[in-house]
């Protein structure tokens, strides 16, 4: 991993951050925070003792968006590789997306164009009120598509659609009206208290069960209310009694003590 751009750290009890480490351009992207990025999801995927994933940036701002001298070098290659690059971000926000943790952004300062998406990508954002917010790619000639289906999917299109079309900004308030983020505070410390009880919440959980509501969260939304889904979710809930967490979870219940898995 390119630990100039990007840190990773775990602790014992399975928290893990992962920080954009440029604070000096912003936390903005180029081709070295991408592919931190990358290989720090990638090595979450895989890492069933981690429980829980923090997005930081480092310094003032959370990441505001492309960097300027890697938009340049962009501007200089020709449509191939262009997608190319593109498509480097594309998989590097699905697997955040897709990680069987819960992932939660913490936002101060800037949160511009992909940065903005990487929050979206997550499962739970918590921002500062004075954080600064804003898709403004149509003020360069371009448009948010590689980001644009999660933040479709955390504040539905037609807000989508006002935001990207007027490259507005917004506060952390507004951010969380419209389902950006979940959280507004006032200070940064009580931005690490909120990530103190979202980790001490997520412990207390049953990560299979976890990585399975994500899923079921994506596979439901949109479908028809009809007998296949109702077959489907009944499948689902049958299977999650028959797992082992589901035994230990009822059990754990029953006998009035702590789960296994429960360290929060």
């Amino acid at each position: 991993m390119a630990e100039e751009s990007v840190l990773l750290d775990v602790s014992p009890e399975g928290v893990a951050v992962v920080r954009i480490n440029r604070p000096e351009k912003r936390n903005a992207f180029d081709e070295s925070v991408i592919a931190g990025l990358s290989d720090a999801f990638e090595t979450l995927k895989g890492a069933d003792h981690v429980r829980v994933v923090l997005l930081r940036g480092a310094g003032e701002h959370f990441s505001a968006g492309a960097d300027i001298e890697w938009m340049k070098r962009q501007g200089g290659r020709d449509r191939a590789d262009n997608e190319a690059d593109a498509l480097d971000l594309a998989r590097m926000l699905k697997a955040l997306h897709s990680l069987p943790q819960l992932t939660i952004a913490l936002v101060q300062g800037a949160a511009m164009g992909g940065g903005a998406g990487l929050v979206a990508a997550c499962d739970v954002g918590v921002a500062l009120k004075s954080a600064s917010f804003r898709f403004s790619e149509v003020r360069l000639g371009l448009t948010p598509a590689t980001i644009s289906p999660y933040v479709i999917e955390a504040i539905g299109p037609r807000r989508a659609k006002a935001l990207f079309a007027t490259a507005e900004s917004f506060d952390g308030n507004y951010a969380e009206k419209i389902g950006l983020t979940q959280y507004t505070v006032e200070t940064a410390q009580e931005l690490d208290d909120m990530a103190e009880y979202l980790c001490k919440l997520a412990l207390q959980n049953a990560p299979g069960a976890v990585d399975d509501a994500k899923k079921l969260v994506r596979d439901v939304t949109g479908k028809t209310i009809d007998d296949h889904l109702l077959r489907e979710t009944a499948r689902r809930i049958a299977a999650r009694r028959a797992s082992d967490e589901g035994k230990e979870g009822l059990a754990a219940f029953l006998e009035r003590r702590k789960a296994a898995w429960d360290v929060g």
